[in-house]
């Protein structure tokens, strides 16, 4: 029978190899841990005594924006709603205002993709000057009407995206954080996309995706640049909700509904430079890191490949009318 003397010791390389697997299970769990906690757990912060009495909502008429306009007056703020559609404005108002008995709901038209955008939101700046506006959501944006390829995205399409995805969120941002740094506090939210920080690429939506690309560096700069100052800025990352900017009318369990990805998004607010607040969402970015980038790049691209034959398709139908 052997005794424990005879037993011989572990090389060195299988002790290491050991401690490298305990080490990286140890931080797969700690991440999963931390993951549950922000998306189930996690408080919200306090909005209204944190950061100041008053959000300003972009593109706050339809979608994504006005659930979060709504789920912002909840939470005990004023609201500036901000769009382009007078009428819009006012029904949304008017609707808030019938739901919450009391809210402050201001409205301010500009139009994003007006030739004089600096001029206009210069103007939107002046009017706030009053106000303690501790949030602002930059939500307003713009994408294909369908996939299709670089060489056929026109001057107009380009300028559109350009002004509404990276103009708009520069130039508000801009005029509302002075106010925010006179006072020593503020968050500031940027609706990014899934498209340029979670899948390694998104074929036949190229200049969107860059757009895009630009909102998550801008924020995650100015996150850097103000932190110390008060100023908590993030961009959050939906991969899809069900909106008319996502050509989704049904909500599903992986395309939520506006107030149901709102009622995740203000929940993070103030916390991590860039989140993907929708849970489902998470996952589904998990699962696309699993897979190999040509991959998911072949994938990506036959799927767009399908959404811009079927886009051309109605567009052709559309004009043989």
């Amino acid at each position: 029978m052997a005794s424990c003397a005879d037993s011989q010791p572990q090389p060195a390389w299988a002790l290491a190899l050991a401690a490298l697997g305990l080490l990286v299970s140890a931080r797969a769990a700690a991440g999963l841990a931390l993951w549950l906690y922000a998306a189930f757990l996690r408080p919200a912060r306090p909005l209204r005594r944190r950061y100041g009495a008053w959000a300003v909502v972009t593109g706050a008429t339809d979608g994504i924006g006005r659930a979060l306009a709504f789920r912002l007056a909840a939470a005990g703020l004023g609201v500036v709603l901000v769009g382009r559609n007078p009428d819009k404005l006012a029904a949304v108002s008017a609707e808030l205002k019938a739901k919450r008995p009391g809210a402050e709901v201001r409205t301010f038209v500009v139009d994003f993709a007006a030739d004089d955008l600096a001029a206009r939101v210069g103007a939107l700046g002046k009017s706030l000057r009053d106000l303690d506006v501790g949030v602002l959501v930059n939500n307003v944006g713009a994408s294909y009407p369908y996939a299709r390829y670089f060489h056929e995205v026109d001057e107009a399409l380009a300028q559109r995206l350009i002004r509404l995805n990276v103009e708009a969120v520069t130039w508000v941002t801009h005029a509302v954080l002075p106010g925010m740094l006179e006072r020593g506090r503020g968050a500031i939210m940027n609706m990014g996309s899934g498209a340029s920080a979670i899948m390694p690429s998104d074929p036949l939506y190229t200049v969107y995706v860059a757009t895009k690309a630009y909102v998550d560096q801008f924020s995650r700069c100015l996150y850097v640049e103000y932190k110390s100052k008060g100023i908590d800025v993030q961009c959050q990352v939906p991969i899809q909700v069900a909106t008319k900017l996502a050509s989704i009318r049904k909500p599903t369990f992986l395309a939520p509904s506006p107030e149901a990805y709102a009622r995740a998004a203000v929940r993070r607010i103030g916390y991590e430079p860039r989140c993907t607040p929708y849970w489902a969402h998470a996952l589904v970015g998990l699962l696309i890191s699993l897979v190999p980038e040509p991959i998911a790049d072949r994938m990506f691209l036959s799927r767009s490949l399908g959404i811009r034959a079927r886009g051309r398709a109605k567009e052709a139908k559309k004009k043989a009318q």
